[in-house]
């Protein structure tokens, strides 16, 4: 991709924009998980909410970027997309997991930055996968209502089957969790790569 296209396809996306959104993500987080751990009633949970929510609105804003106004040109392009999609995914994902883990620093067992990187994959990923599925515009939606459901529905205890179905509310070294979170984010990423965001109307 020369320089030239390089930029149409950033200000197509919106990417500026997206790394603004994301910018305030990670100060939020930072601020917020500060906040917790400042309080005196503090234990190893009091960062859950920042946990989940933060991987939420992160994986929100990259699956807005997602969306392509003229998506018909894209495909009547000569060169092969997947490459271009695959870059753009991880170019927003992996900063955004390596800054929100510095954001919210601590052990693996009291919700830190291993269990921040793992949401912000499997969140990226399962909204990687909905902006192929239903369209980037909508892209948001299924994980946050999943990540609603399981925040309220989780049980308190680690483990068990809850590390596969809950993710999103388990500790970082817990192995169902990861295995599930980097499922998602694999498919996803295939998902968007191979197909693109589907095409919408308006």
């Amino acid at each position: 991709m020369n320089r030239h296209a390089a930029s149409l396809y950033v200000r197509s996306r919106a990417l500026p924009r997206t790394a603004a959104v994301l910018a305030g993500v990670v100060l939020l987080a930072a601020w917020a998980a500060h906040w917790l751990v400042a309080q005196p009633n503090f234990d190893h949970r009091a960062r859950v909410p920042v946990l989940v929510l933060a991987p939420l609105l992160a994986a929100s804003a990259i699956g807005t970027s997602l969306y392509a106004a003229a998506d018909e040109l894209d495909r009547t392009a000569v060169r092969r997309w997947w490459p271009r999609r695959l870059l753009h995914l991880l170019a927003l994902a992996v900063p955004a997991g390596a800054a929100l883990a510095l954001a919210v620093p601590g052990h693996p067992e009291v919700f830190g930055a291993p269990g921040m990187i793992r949401n912000v994959l499997g969140a990226t990923g399962v909204t990687a996968a909905s902006a192929a599925l239903i369209g980037a515009r909508l892209s948001w939606l299924p994980m946050t209502v999943y990540g609603g459901a399981v925040y309220l529905a989780a049980p308190r205890t680690p483990g068990g089957a809850a590390s596969v179905w809950a993710w999103p509310m388990q500790p970082g070294p817990q192995d169902g969790a990861w295995l599930t979170a980097s499922a998602l984010f694999a498919a996803g990423t295939v998902l968007y790569a191979v197909l693109g965001a589907r095409r919408e109307r308006g």
